[in-house]
This record gives C-alpha cells, sequence and structure tokens, in this order.
C-alpha cells in the first residue's frame, strides 16, 4: 500500500461548488436524517479521490441503498477517519487549532452525542470557516454556531 497526499485545495473547490446546491450523483439526504455528513464525504472524496470498499467497515458510496454508515452518518465517518488502517484517507482527531481546510469538525452534545460535521474551509481572524448541508452554507463561521461540544478531524493522508 502507497500514500499520497489529501488534495485540500480539491476538497475546498468542491464544497464551494456544492454547498448550495446537490451533486445529482449523490442522494440528498436533507429530508430523512440531513445531509451534512453525505456532503462531508463527498468533499473528503474530492480531495482523497479513492473509497474504502471493505463492506460494512470501509467508506464508500455507490448509491442511497448502496452505502457504508460512514458515508452519511457523524459517529461513523469519525470512527471510520480515526481507524482506517486501509485504503482510503485516514485522520486523527486534533483541537480546533489544529485544524487545516478540507478537515472535518463535528458538533455534538454535552452529553458526547455529535450531530453535525461541517468541512473547514478557511479561516479568517483566527475564525474557522466551514461549508455544509441539511442547513447549506459556505464560509460560515463556526462560532456562529450552537454546541455544547466539538472536534476536529485533521486527515493526514490518503492510502492507495
Amino acid at each position: 500500500m502507497s500514500e499520497r497526499e489529501y488534495d485540500r485545495e480539491a476538497t475546498v473547490a468542491y464544497a464551494k461548488k456544492w454547498a448550495y446546491g446537490r451533486n445529482p450523483a449523490f442522494y440528498d439526504f436533507s429530508r430523512i436524517g440531513g445531509d451534512c455528513t453525505n456532503f462531508a464525504s463527498q468533499c473528503i472524496y474530492a480531495g482523497a479521490g479513492i473509497m474504502n470498499f471493505t463492506p460494512v467497515t470501509g467508506w464508500f458510496y455507490r448509491s442511497a441503498n448502496d452505502r457504508t454508515a460512514s458515508w452519511t452518518g457523524v459517529e461513523y465517518l469519525y470512527n471510520f477517519l480515526t481507524q482506517n488502517q486501509g485504503i482510503g484517507p485516514y485522520a486523527e482527531e486534533v483541537p480546533l487549532s489544529g485544524l487545516q481546510v478540507g478537515d472535518i469538525v463535528q458538533l455534538g452534545r454535552a452529553t458526547g452525542d455529535f450531530y453535525h460535521s461541517p468541512v473547514v474551509v478557511g479561516f479568517s481572524r483566527g475564525e474557522i470557516l466551514v461549508a455544509a448541508h441539511t442547513f447549506d452554507t459556505y464560509g460560515k463561521r463556526l462560532s456562529s454556531y450552537t454546541f455544547e461540544r466539538s472536534r476536529g478531524i485533521h486527515i493526514i493522508k490518503v492510502r492507495y
């Protein structure tokens, strides 16, 4: 297995293109639980260029009915990225100060239940700027969200 850099610019370009729209290649989950992690996965895929087709524990999307839970589920995406030993992107949890463009922030409740996965698309005056689906946005200040907990997911590299 080899490794390559994660293309952060491609991730941000994809986020900018599709933040206020829907790529017809992917189902829109907005009305059935939310589209934020689906959108985050699409953005990551734009920067990684490869999916992990391992049944159940991988990270892939073929259709709305043929995908892994990690493609659309907040906790499952976290688990895949931080535990992936195989093909595809892999990451580590970092403080928000350790994030770069193309990384993911997850927002949660005090109980530890994480429910939102915005994509980091920039920084302004020390503020993290994000893009997200469900409530579509691009360049929104992370501080404008209401949340009790957060965690940063820094994508290290991509295995292929």
